[in-house]
């Protein structure tokens, strides 16, 4: 298993993973219009500061995470959180968050947000385990899946 910076060739990789993840989740679809940054992720990513990272096992994508700074000082957003089912349980995203929090922290980063679609509990509690809080928020995306978020936010140790 490696954790490598993504490259812009790993988009259609990316989206059929995110697809099958979707596809767990009764009303969850995946709509590849709703996802243009995935034409080009690497190149998405690091237009906005930021960097996706990508776990592959054997040459095959089974795992991302995205981190940028926010506009917001001292604030760092997580996107692309996503790790295959035969993955979950691994380390897998224990590896993957470390990789964003480390490059975040570096750019000075204090506390780090992130949304998850609500239908996602098995990772909200991850999350939490992480030391993520739940935040009292939560927005509608108007998407294919009528997608809610719920928002969670970690604070980092000096």
């Amino acid at each position: 298993m490696i954790i490598r910076p993504a490259t812009d060739a790993d988009g259609a990789a990316l989206a059929a993973l995110i697809a099958r993840i979707f596809a767990e989740y009764p009303g969850c679809r995946f709509v590849d219009a709703e996802f243009p940054e995935l034409k080009a992720p690497a190149s998405h990513y690091r237009a906005q500061g930021g960097q996706l990272f990508i776990a592959e096992d054997a040459g095959r994508l089974v795992g991302s995470l995205a981190a940028t700074m926010t506009r917001s000082p001292g604030t760092a957003e997580l996107f692309k959180v996503y790790v295959a089912a035969d993955q979950r349980g691994s380390g897998l995203a224990q590896r993957l968050f470390a990789e964003g929090e480390a490059l975040v922290r570096g750019a000075g980063a204090r506390t780090i947000v992130l949304w998850s679609d609500t239908r996602f509990a098995r990772g909200h509690a991850f999350y939490e385990k992480l030391g993520f809080a739940r935040q009292p928020v939560s927005r509608y995306l108007a998407d294919a899946s009528a997608t809610w978020e719920f928002c969670f936010r970690k604070a980092l140790a000096g």
